[in-house]
Parts: structure tokens; sequence; C-alpha cells
């Protein structure tokens, strides 16, 4: 039966099984079990019960309850009672009971909240709207939210770095972070396990845009109130797969009717339930990934929601799944190609794509008379091996033998040929050869060098540095690698000229000397620094039009604009003269 189809008829199955569940959310110790070990009492005063199950005689140390809490009873026997717990109208207060049952002692902890005046509290929306304006006041403020990430509860430093969002959803991008903040009241943490995910909180903090990440200002955020969730996810809260696809466990713990299991509607054709089984403690639902038989990558949402007679609570956990890999569109990284050579006992069956950066030419493995090339490549462009007959299997990719441009020879009508530094795609049939990841020989080819598949205008290396046409076609194929460009100086641009207050300098190149004023045929040096990479100083030499130059670099399109990206590209030679 097809997952889709399976879905439907499992999910009409929960409320049946999940009828019988517990209204209470216990907290256990060998001895004790308590329904909640938070309590929050009602600013204008009031009461709230707590169910006990205690196996011997219990107490309530008498020393950790303050005058304005009231708990009745404060003692008892073994056996199952209630424990209602009062206060009078109160400012802000906060208490840690101890209760002691069977040499053990059970903490709950107890909050009331008041200020003289409501304040006015913002949801994370409104907050995060606030901080992307650029209009949130330098005071701080309330904000309400779903803890829907906890990244770190330090005890070591007592604070705490988590998220908060309206929906309890971290994956949608919808969230404030809370960094370094602390407990109520402002105190340090002191357990690691105050809160957690799907908590309801209300925070009061100082709000900031840290590098385009809405965040509070460190050590600024303390906690106000926090409702704690009746459901928790215990395991499973975010699940990757590669295109194979895979089962993978929900634990839950749930207090209230439920849960309520929902999928994102795009993601039911490949997202399904295969079981659910319930223990004394846990909900444990099983699903299953299909595999993923497209290049694009996916991932969904899985929402579990309970209720119970007042209130209502919902925590998510993601299901991510890679794309096919080894294809045109989404190549193997070298890390990725290593690891499938190492399952091969021959050639592969199919053509995979590679994508690296060559690290290590072989002694006469550039392109020649056999009209074919060796080579290692790597993610980092470092080549670990100690000579070319022993690399670092598990770091150097040998592309052995490969063709040139569209599976073909190379020939001396070839303009280019390989450098160290290159970035390439290769194509063909991959293998494993005395423990070393490699092409099969002469059964690959060289799809693409420096994000360009034809050597007509430059490669992008410093023996064969791209011309204006060639820059072009790097940026629009996406290449992000640094390269070199070649061009003669058309035009020095308003103030563009070198000088000591920036050390950079902003001039137009082309091949012809031109500036045409066209897109097509002119390139900017924009920024660029002097030779050796440093910033121009007084002594060295000046650019004038009519100069030749290499520029090397990162390059990038601003408008209709192409260019060298700020900052990250020099002037490797001028008019032949390097440093």
């Amino acid at each position: 039966m097809k997952l889709k189809y399976l879905f439907p008829i499992i999910i009409a199955a929960i409320a049946i099984l999940m009828g019988c569940s517990s209204d209470n959310d216990p907290i256990y110790l060998g001895n004790i079990s308590v329904s909640t070990s938070y309590v929050s009492l009602d600013k204008d005063g009031g009461s709230t019960d707590v169910s006990l199950k205690a196996a011997a005689d219990w107490s309530i140390d008498e020393t950790t309850v303050p005058e304005w809490l009231s708990i009745a009873p404060m003692s008892g026997a073994a056996g199952t009672q209630t424990l209602k717990f009062s206060a009078e109208a109160g400012g802000s207060r906060s208490a840690t009971v101890k209760l002691n049952c069977g040499g053990e002692t059970q903490e709950i902890n107890v909050l009331q909240y008041a200020e003289e005046t409501d304040p006015v509290i913002l949801t994370v929306a409104e907050a995060v709207a606030m901080i992307k304006a650029g209009t949130q006041p330098e005071s701080a403020v309330y904000v309400k939210g779903i803890v829907c990430r906890v990244q770190e509860i330090s005890v070591q430093y007592g604070n705490a770095t988590y998220f908060l969002s309206d929906d309890g959803n971290y994956g949608d991008g919808n969230w404030l972070q809370v960094y370094r903040g602390y407990w109520i009241n402002g105190e340090k943490f002191t357990s690691g396990d105050e809160f957690s995910v799907g908590d309801e909180m209300v925070i009061k903090a100082v709000l900031i845009d840290y590098n385009g990440t809405p965040e509070t200002q460190q050590s600024t955020a303390e906690v106000i109130s926090v409702k704690k969730s009746l459901i928790k996810i215990e395991e499973g809260a975010d699940n990757a797969f590669t295109a194979d696809g895979g089962d993978f466990l929900v634990r839950l713990t749930v207090s209230g009717n439920g849960p309520s299991i929902d999928v994102e509607e795009s993601a039911k054709s490949w997202v399904g339930i295969t079981s659910i089984e319930e223990t004394d403690t846990t909900t444990n639902i099983m699903f299953h990934v299909a595999p993923n038989t497209s290049e694009a990558a996916r991932s969904a949402v899985i929402s579990f929601t309970t209720k119970s007679s007042s209130a209502s609570s919902t925590v998510t956990a993601t299901v991510s799944q890679m794309g096919l890999m080894g294809t045109k569109t989404n190549p193997f990284t070298i890390e990725q190609a290593i690891e499938y050579c190492q399952t091969l006992s021959g050639n592969s069956a199919n053509d995979f794509y590679v994508k690296g950066i060559i690290s290590r030419i072989t002694s006469g493995g550039e392109f020649g008379s056999y009209g074919n090339a060796t080579f290692y490549l790597s993610d980092d462009g470092e080549f670990l091996g100690e000579d070319d007959r022993n690399p670092d299997k598990a770091h150097d990719f040998e592309a052995y033998r490969v063709l040139y441009f569209d599976n073909e020879k190379w020939t001396e009508d070839n303009k280019g040929n390989i450098s160290v530094g290159d970035e390439v795609v290769i194509c063909g049939k991959l293998t494993l050869y005395n423990g070393i990841s490699e092409t099969a020989g002469n059964a690959a080819y060289i799809c693409s060098i420096n994000s360009v598949t034809t050597d007509a205008n430059g490669l992008g290396s410093l023996d064969y540095p791209f011309n204006t046409a060639g820059a072009i076609s790097f940026i629009d194929n996406g290449g992000q690698n640094d390269v070199f460009v070649k061009g003669i100086v058309s035009e020095i641009a308003n103030n563009g000229q070198f000088g000591a207050q920036y050390g950079n300098g902003t001039f137009w190149m082309s091949d012809d000397g031109i500036r045409h004023n066209d897109a097509a045929l002119d390139f900017e040096a924009y920024r660029v620094l002097w030779l050796g990479n440093r910033k121009w100083q007084e002594g060295d030499d000046l650019i004038a039009v009519g100069d030749e130059v290499i520029i090397r670099g990162q390059l990038t399109k601003y408008g209709t604009t192409y260019e060298t990206s700020s900052g990250n590209a020099y002037v490797y030679s001028h008019n032949g003269a390097t440093e």
C-alpha cells in the first residue's frame, strides 16, 4: 500500500488509540509523582491543585514555604491526594517548595507575578517586526511566545540561549532568539531543566538586531512567567535523512487528550505513520520517510497537540531529506564522493557528477598528448597526501585520466589547461582502486572549470585568466571561488584612483581598453587592493587608462554591473609587474 493512502487510515485510528491518555503530566521519582513541578498563581490571588501520589509517608519542608504561600495539606500518608497551593493578591514573587518522601525530594516551583499596571505584552511576530523596522525601544519590553528550540541552558554560567515563536515552530524561521537570558526574577539557572520546548513563556528583555538576527540583548532577558507544556518531545525533535529515506521515532510525554498529529499537507506523500505505541509514561510514534527521487531537498514540520479541559499545547518536530546526490544540479562533494566510492567493488554502474578544487596535478598529469589528465581534488583545495601514489584516502579524490570538455580529448587547439586552485565539476564512472577513491580511467570528463564549460574566454586561472566575457559567464553560472581576470584599464571611476586614505581603487576594464558603457563588454574592478593583496600606499605606482592588469579575487554582480566583490579582490599584476 502506498504511503499516501496509508497515512489517512492511521490518522483515523489515532482518536481511538489515544482516548485513554492521562489528564495529568506526572513528574516521577521512585516514591513520588506529582502532576506538575511548576505552579503559576494569578496576580489577583487564587489557588491551583497539584495531584500527588506517594509510596510512603510524605511531608513538605516548612522552611521552603514563604509566608505569602499556603499549601494544604502539608503532610500525609502513602496514597493519592490533592495539594492546594494558594496565595492572596500580591507582587512578583516565587518560591521553590520541597516535598520529601521515602528519602527522596521533589521540588515544586511556584510563581506569582504582578505589577502596579499590567504591561503591554508583544507577540513574537510583533517584536520581530519592530526589530526589522528598527523601531524597538531602548528599554526592556515584554514578549510572549512558545519555546521552539533550546540551544543551551548553562548551569555553569547560569544563563540560557533559546528561541521563542508564536506557534512553537522553529523551522519556518519566524522566531526571536533569547540570548544568554536568566530565569525568574533574574536568577541564574541551576538545574538545566527549568523549561523545555513547548513551554509558553513571557520574558522581559531589550530587543536588538544582531547582524540580521532578531534577538534579545545579551544578559538582559529574564523570565516573567512560564506555563509548562502539556506535551513534550523526549526524542525525535529533529530528523534528517539522505535521499534513501528511512524510519524515525518521536517519543512524547503527554498530558490531556490526544495527541492529535498533523503532518504538513505537502509532505503527506512522503512522510507517514507506521505505528503508535503507548507505555505507562510515553507515547511512541514511528514515522517512515519514503525515498526522494528528485534532486531537490525537502522538509516538513509535524505538529503534536494535546488539550485538557482548560488548556492546549502544541510541539513540533522537523524532518528533512536530501535530494538525489551526484547529479548535474546536485553534484557530490569530495567527502560524499569518497564515502560512496568506499561502497564499490568495481566501477559504478552509473555516471556521477563530482565537484571539488584541484589540489595537486600528478607528475605529467596535465592535459597533453594523450588527451586526458590526472589530478587530485579536495573540498578545501588542500592535498594532504604524501605524493602522487599516497594520497590521504579520507580527504583526497583522484580524477584519473579524465577527458576534456564535452567528453572529448584535449588537443593543442584547446586554449586552456587545468591549474591547482581551479574548481571543477567532473562526470563519469567512479571506482575504488587500492583504497583510493577515483574516477575510472578514461570513463570521466570535465564538465566545467571555474564554472565555465568552454575555454574560449579563459578559464579563470593565472595561466588562462578570464577575459570580460569569461568573467561574466563565471558570475552568471554562480561561481564562488577566487579567479583571475585580465583586461585593459578603460576608465578610472570618479574618485576611484588608488590613494592612501582607503588603500584601494576602482576602475573599469575591457578586452580592448575602450569604455563601452555596455554590461556585456565592461567589467568593474571595484575597491580592489594593490599588488600583493595589500593596501596601496604612498610611493606605489598608479594605474592609468591603457594599463594591462590581472585581477585576482571573488566576482559578483551588482544590479546590472559585473564587478569584483568589494574588498575581496586585488591587482595581481600591473603591466606585467607582480609582488
